[in-house]
């Protein structure tokens, strides 16, 4: 580490940290009330800051859920819409970076960028440290400012030690920093037929110290664990060559424990963070800010890394805030919120102009009030892709409200689902041949296809 960091004079405006974590469950955290992980950094955001408990991803999928982040649209609306190499068009998205450089921000990005294999640096970053595509979890090639270079080492520690190295930079004005975790996500590899390798092996990669963290724990399964797709009548499709679901297609221990290993390496990094900002005196005029892309299975319906899909174990995300005199401390929200909704908090709390064209909210407004009202829906949407047998031709749009759930299957006749999420938030029971359901399923049915159409999209 670098020698103890200097004390910087405070900017008139937050520095802004942004902290996106691959792969994290909304309840996978000690804050969350999770059983046994123990992520003590990350519930320091928590008691200190604001923790919102309906937070949701656009699209339950890397690639576009970034770019959601960054853009503050849907994926229909900033056109990732999916994981092939989109770099080219990566090179000419509209971040909220550009609009805090445009207000006096320096920007950087530290992590993996996974929209496509290019990791050259894209517009709006003074500063750029970039994972090569999907990234390794050790010894990774990044590239530096333009410059390709091998690290040796454990991919989650040296992206903390290249943030702390800019944190210790004096900054002439107020920075934006976005550090992207490779973790929690596996070392996979596609064959020839552009499979992945079986998603229940145990390839994830913890930090050698954390290699055998919570060995001999009860690893605690959600009541829907079992349901193995009944009543979903896309999930429960006879495929030729895919074994039906069952509790043993779900998610293995040895898969969670290797994620939630690989967890405590982020939390050891956030730390690492706190204490550099404490040193310079910046601390509590910085916003730090922690989420994920999207949610994981962890044998919820007899799912295991098929995230893809539109339950709630899969798009629910963790959103933490901390920045005193801004996010009140010890509090929690419970209005929706959504990836798209970060980039116009970022923009209004910075100063910069918000464009109109913009799909998410800003969030100051929740902050500032618990009892205020926020979005009443929200759309969730996946595009189809071939890398796993069981979801082919399960594209879908699908609108979330705060006690009911619509999912339209695009390439699919017959298979949409329905639920109601206040008497059923495990998705165990598709109301969508109930006749007493009938109305609020067309009321759905109508605020999708105005959702879509509002925000410049097309219904598929």
């Amino acid at each position: 580490m670098s020698m103890p960091a200097e004390i910087f004079p405070k900017p008139t405006v937050p520095n802004i940290i942004c902290i996106v974590v691959d792969d994290l469950r909304w309840d996978e955290l000690g804050c969350a009330g999770h059983p046994y992980v123990r992520t003590p950094h990350i519930d320091r955001l928590a008691k200190e800051g604001t923790m919102f408990n309906n937070a949701f991803a656009t699209i339950p999928l890397c690639s576009p859920s970034r770019a959601s982040i960054l853009t503050g649209l849907y994926p229909h609306g900033n056109g990732i819409v999916d994981n092939i190499d989109r770099s080219e068009e990566s090179h000419r998205l509209a971040t909220f970076p550009q609009q805090l450089q445009k207000a006096g921000y320096e920007t950087a990005f530290i992590g993996k960028w996974h929209m496509g294999n290019d990791s050259s640096p894209r517009p709006g970053f003074d500063h750029w440290v970039s994972l090569r595509g999907q990234g390794t979890s050790n010894d990774p090639e990044m590239n530096v400012n333009g410059e390709t270079i091998f690290e040796k080492g454990y991919t989650t520690d040296l992206l903390t030690d290249r943030t702390v190295d800019y944190l210790r930079e004096n900054h002439e004005q107020p920075f934006c920093l976005c550090l992207s975790h490779k973790a929690m996500h596996p070392e996979t590899s596609q064959g020839p037929d552009g499979k992945l390798s079986d998603p229940n092996a145990s390839n994830f990669v913890p930090a050698e110290r954390h290699r055998d963290l919570y060995e001999g724990v009860s690893i605690p399964r959600r009541p829907n664990a079992s349901s193995a797709g009944k009543g979903k009548p896309a999930l429960s499709r006879s495929l030729e060559g895919v074994a039906p679901l069952s509790m043993e297609t779900g998610s293995s221990d040895e898969v969670i424990l290797g994620r939630q290993r690989m967890l405590t390496a982020v939390d050891d990094g956030l730390g690492e963070i706190y204490k550099v900002l404490e040193e310079s005196k910046q601390l509590d005029n910085t916003l730090v800010v922690l989420t994920s892309d999207h949610g994981y299975f962890y044998g919820e319906h007899g799912l295991s890394v098929e995230r893809r899909l539109a339950y709630e174990e899969s798009i629910r995300i963790p959103l933490l805030m901390r920045c005193p005199g801004i996010v009140p401390a010890g509090e929690t929200r419970d209005q929706m919120a959504t990836a798209v909704d970060l980039a116009p908090t970022f923009m209004e709390l910075a100063g910069a102009k918000i464009p109109d064209y913009l799909h998410g909210e800003s969030l100051k407004a929740c902050l500032d009030d618990c009892t205020v009202d926020g979005r009443d829906e929200l759309l969730v949407e996946y595009y189809s892709d071939a890398v796993f047998d069981r979801i082919e031709n399960m594209g879908y749009e699908a609108i979330r409200t705060a006690d009911w759930k619509y999912i339209r299957y695009v390439e699919l006749e017959g298979m949409d689902e329905l639920y109601d999420l206040r008497n059923d938030p495990y998705e165990v029971s598709n109301l969508i041949d109930n006749p007493a359901a009938a109305a609020k399923l067309g009321d759905l049915k109508g605020r999708l296809r105005e959702l879509v159409a509002t925000t410049g999209g097309t219904v598929r």
